[in-house]
């Protein structure tokens, strides 16, 4: 799992100003922070939201997304966006890395990015996207792209051998100004889909064009749904993909998001 630099930086301040407040050890096993067991005698119970408001006193500005339990007594989760740390309920202890389940050999933390970048594709605003049918088009992918990303066209390189699929593209214009510019062109242009495939493909320069666009709604969608770099993949089954993957990948993903839709 990597993290943000903005949250390591803010980690490692935080922590080396608060080592010297720490309570010592057994301090820490004298309590009780777990109600399992038969006898619950002097059980203290936790609340996320206690432990969101210590982890912001100790952390300040890091804007927590949320707070929820784990299947480890006493170990609660904190996601910052995209990013996952663990924390105790007085938030004195905090990991970085993964949570395996040992009995069942399953990475949580996985399963947990996993589960928040789902999507409800029928609920993406389609007509704010550029859109490319091969074949009958069955099989259908959105791509969050930016029109100066390497991988994006590499992306694209791959499609050329992606047959029975249609691609819907939101222009995520993130990487600089002439990004934005470039979008513009695009979708302005008579075909957005022709410009767009020749751009990214034959590397045609699109011809300067204006017009209302759809490029701020698509900065916020892309942010709403934790969008931080491009190329994006959604299928349609909610599942989704960050970067450039291989033609067989690729291939795989979209079989089993048609699958998974009959």
């Amino acid at each position: 799992m990597f993290f943000s630099k903005q949250i390591r930086n803010v980690l490692a301040v935080g922590l080396l100003g608060g080592l010297m407040a720490l309570p010592g050890l057994s301090a820490a096993q004298d309590k009780v922070i777990s109600t399992q067991g038969i006898d619950a005698t002097g059980a203290e119970v936790v609340s996320t939201k206690q432990v969101r408001s210590k982890f912001d006193e100790r952390f300040p500005g890091l804007g927590v997304t949320e707070v929820t339990t784990t299947p480890f007594p006493g170990l609660f989760e904190v996601r910052i966006g995209t990013d996952f740390l663990y924390v105790d309920q007085e938030v004195n202890y905090v990991l970085q890395g993964s949570l395996i389940d040992a009995k069942s050999r399953r990475d949580l933390t996985a399963k947990r990015v996993t589960e928040i970048s789902q999507v409800d594709f029928s609920t993406l605003p389609l007509e704010n996207a550029i859109k490319q049918v091969k074949g009958d088009g069955s099989r259908q992918m959105a791509v969050f792209e930016d029109p100066n990303c390497g991988y994006c066209k590499q992306l694209h390189r791959t499609l050329e051998n992606v047959d029975n699929v249609t691609v819907y593209t939101f222009l995520f214009p993130i990487l600089s100004q002439d990004s934005h510019t470039r979008s513009r062109n695009i979708w302005c242009a008579e075909d957005s889909a022709t410009a767009w495939k020749q751009w990214m493909v034959g590397n045609k320069q699109p011809a300067v064009a204006e017009c209302e666009t759809p490029l701020e709604s698509n900065l916020a969608l892309g942010r709403s749904l934790l969008v931080t770099g491009t190329p994006a993949i959604f299928f349609a089954d909610g599942s989704r993909v960050n970067g450039a993957v291989p033609a067989e990948v690729l291939e795989k993903r979209l079989a089993e998001a048609a699958a998974a839709a009959d």
